[in-house]
C-alpha cells in the first residue's frame, strides 16, 4: 500500500532479507528458471524445454523447505556443481534501488541491522562479495545456521536466542507472504513487504501487510 509511515524512534533492529529485498531476485530467478534448465540439458540430453518442465515440477515439490534454498542439496539431486554455475552469472547480481541508501540510512541511525536470509551460505558470499554490503550489518544469519528455515518458528526463536531483539521495536522486511506471516505469528510487530522483487517482472499484489516498492517511500 502506498504511503507507508514508520517511526524510527521506536524501531531499534531492523531484520532483512537479502534476495528480492536488498538484492533484485532477477538473478536467482534467472539462474533457477533459464541457466539451470539449459546446463542441465546439455549434461543430461533431452530438450531445454523439457528440463524446465521436470525442473519446475521438482521446485514446486520442495518450495518453502530448508531443502528448496540448499545448493548442496540441488547440486546432489542434479549431479551439477550448483555454486559453481552461479558464479558462471554472477554479472546479473544487483542491488535494489535504494537498498545501499537504506542500509547505511539504518547505520547512521544506530540501528541494530541483522541480514536474516534463507540463501545457502555459499551463495550469499557469491552475491555479498559482489555487492560489498557485507560491513553494513551487525550480524548475517542463514537459516541453514538452525537447520530450520524462516517460514518455520523455531527459526526465529533460535534468532533471538542467538542476537536477542525487542518483539515490539524490530522492523521485518521481506518480500515472502508466508516468511512474513511467520514473523507475524513470532510476534514481530512492525512488519514491510517489498512488493516487487524482480526488477524485470510484475509486482505482487497488495497483501494485508504494509508494503513498497523502493526503499526511498520510507526515506522521505
Amino acid at each position: 500500500m502506498n504511503g507507508v509511515s514508520l517511526d524510527w524512534n521506536r524501531i531499534d533492529t531492523a531484520l532483512l532479507d537479502l534476495d528480492g529485498t536488498l538484492l533484485d531476485l532477477h538473478y536467482d530467478n534467472y539462474f533457477w528458471l533459464e541457466y539451470i534448465p539449459k546446463r542441465w540439458a546439455e549434461e543430461n540430453g533431452g530438450t531445454e524445454e523439457e528440463c524446465r518442465r521436470h525442473l519446475h515440477l521438482s521446485y514446486d515439490d520442495m518450495r518453502g523447505t530448508l531443502d528448496w534454498y540448499c545448493l548442496d542439496y540441488w547440486s546432489d539431486r542434479l549431479n551439477l556443481d550448483v555454486v559453481a554455475l552461479k558464479r558462471e552469472v554472477q554479472e546479473k547480481i544487483a542491488l535494489r534501488p535504494d537498498a545501499e541508501r537504506f542500509l547505511d540510512f539504518l547505520r547512521a541511525e544506530g540501528k541494530q541491522v541483522i541480514l536474516v536470509t534463507n540463501g545457502h551460505r555459499d551463495g550469499m558470499d557469491i552475491k555479498l562479495g559482489a555487492t560489498g554490503i557485507a560491513e553494513k550489518f551487525d550480524e548475517i544469519v542463514s537459516s541453514h545456521d538452525f537447520g530450520v528455515p524462516k517460514e518455520n518458528q523455531p527459526f526465529w526463536q533460535q534468532l533471538q536466542v542467538l542476537h536477542p531483539f525487542d518483539l515490539g521495536r524490530t522492523l521485518f522486511v521481506d518480500d515472502n507472504l508466508a516468511v512474513l506471516q511467520s514473523a507475524r505469528t513470532y510476534g514481530i510487530q512492525d512488519l514491510l513487504q517489498i512488493l516487487q522483487p524482480d526488477m524485470k517482472g510484475p509486482a505482487q499484489p497488495l497483501s494485508q501487510f504494509p508494503a513498497i516498492h523502493h526503499f526511498h517511500e520510507i526515506l522521505s
